[in-house]
């Protein structure tokens, strides 16, 4: 829900607000015992526990044996009662609740997708050639329950206050409650989004490049990506065949990649595998 807040048909309810739950690894936690039902449009949806299937359902290309499936109906208007009527039956909570931890109470702002960034180019320009804005990081990707994760959380709480962090997936919930402050009136951390989002990401590169009359690899924007598999693939793949150098990928390497063609990602491309949040920050920055 976090990033669909950003859509103006969303906004127009004042009575949608809010964001319960964080990276796809936790809903199976999450989700047990909740009184409200949970509509998939996108993936990443993990098996059900019988604890709460009853209340899941799935439409778009999302499916799960057992659970509802909320297909296209005439003229691709989907019928969405099922779902309604199982939020109905189940009431919610009968108080006022207050969650706590990751991002529990915290209020955040989204809708940082190209046409939002991009009307405040001028800013953002002025901003790097006043000096105020030294380095963008674009910390991004997928999470897991993997460790060595922390990596991204103290990545973006080191990066230097005349520093912009973009970024998207959910990989974010890593960060996106820190306190970052603002520069020249942007906030220092900037979400744009859902993986699916990364085209919004590449035309912000590619806008910036062009009104400062160079190459994306030229601009002072650095590739922090948290790495998991499937969609995944195909998002790093888009990125090199753009030709885009130097991305920081972590905190393993994808399993496609064998010894050979790394060599050739990392002589052609600059892969670097992440090893430190104070290390990466000083070799990134100089």
């Amino acid at each position: 829900m976090l990033p669909a807040h950003g859509y103006p048909e969303l906004k127009k309810h004042p009575h949608l607000k809010g964001n319960f739950g964080t990276a796809w690894q936790n809903q199976q936690k999450e989700f047990d015992g909740i009184p409200g039902a949970f509509l998939f449009t996108t993936n990443c949806l993990m098996p059900p526990k019988a604890s709460y299937a009853d209340r899941v359902f799935t439409t778009a290309v999302v499916g799960y044996p057992g659970l509802k499936h909320i297909p296209d109906g005439e003229n691709g208007v989907k019928d969405f009662t099922p779902v309604i009527e199982k939020a109905l039956e189940l009431g919610g909570y009968p108080e006022d609740m207050t969650f706590t931890g990751i991002n529990g109470g915290s209020e955040l702002t989204t809708g940082f997708a190209r046409n939002t960034v991009l009307s405040a180019a001028d800013k953002v320009v002025e901003a790097v050639k006043s000096g105020a804005i030294r380095h963008f990081f674009l910390v991004g990707g997928c999470d897991g329950a993997k460790p060595g994760r922390n990596y991204y959380t103290d990545f973006v709480r080191n990066s230097p206050e005349d520093t912009i962090i973009l970024t998207l997936a959910c990989g974010k919930y890593r960060f996106n409650d820190l306190d970052l402050g603002t520069i020249g009136g942007l906030p220092r951390i900037m979400d744009m989004g859902q993986c699916n989002d990364a085209y919004s990401a590449i035309q912000v590169a590619l806008a910036l490049a062009k009104a400062f009359d160079c190459d994306v690899n030229e601009l002072p924007l650095t590739l922090v990506l948290s790495w998991y598999e499937q969609k995944a693939v195909c998002i790093l793949l888009t990125l090199l065949s753009l030709g885009i150098k130097n991305i920081y990928l972590g905190p393993s390497l994808p399993a496609f990649l064998s010894s050979n063609v790394l060599k050739v990602l990392v002589d052609k491309f600059g892969i670097k595998p992440i090893t430190t949040p104070e290390q990466d920050l000083k070799a990134i920055l100089g």
